[in-house]
């Protein structure tokens, strides 16, 4: 038996609203994209994929024991990931002052002295909000979106996260947070 575990920083009720209005219109306009519900919306920081029962513990531990100061953050526009093969629409989340970077980098040395069977990504940081997936087999449209909204917000806590999958869309259960200075 193993859970699914990510860690994330949660997003103000306004932004996520803002966030689902736009992945709803974008949707609307076409067919190919499935909007993201409002209330699984968040800034991935970490995912840990699936680990071990016995690691959850150490992992809410871990996400728990954060202490940074809250990042300020921009929405940044439009994006979608992968670039060349679209199967995301996102809105680029921007990190004027490296504050997020730096939360971002202790929050994976913390999971990694806490998971040593866990290896963080490698590749850079590239935060992002997800607003709408892909259906399976089709092509979007990238271009004649919907205007992405604009917000600025001091981030609140990060949070430890399992996902449930199957069965309709996914289920975020909250296991951990740290609140930010």
């Amino acid at each position: 038996m193993s859970a699914r575990l990510f860690a994330a920083l949660e997003l103000p009720a306004g932004v996520r609203g803002a966030l689902a209005a736009f992945g709803v219109a974008a949707a609307r306009e076409d067919f190919a994209l499935r909007a993201v519900g409002e209330d699984t919306m968040h800034l991935t920081l970490a995912f840990l994929g699936h680990r071990a029962l016995d690691e959850v513990d150490p992992a809410a531990a871990a996400v728990a024991g954060v202490r940074a100061p809250a990042p300020r953050l921009e929405l940044a526009g439009a994006l979608w990931l992968a670039p060349r093969r679209p199967h995301v629409l996102t809105v680029a989340v921007a990190d004027p002052d490296g504050a997020l970077a730096a939360l971002h980098a202790e929050v994976l040395a913390r999971l990694t002295e806490a998971l040593p069977a866990w290896t963080p990504e490698q590749r850079p940081l590239r935060p992002h909000v997800t607003v709408a997936r892909v259906r399976r087999g089709a092509q979007p449209r990238t271009a004649g979106l919907p205007e992405a909204p604009h917000a600025a917000w001091s981030a609140g806590a990060v949070v430890l996260f399992r996902s449930h999958l199957g069965g309709g869309p996914a289920r975020h259960e909250p296991l951990a947070r740290a609140e930010l200075a």
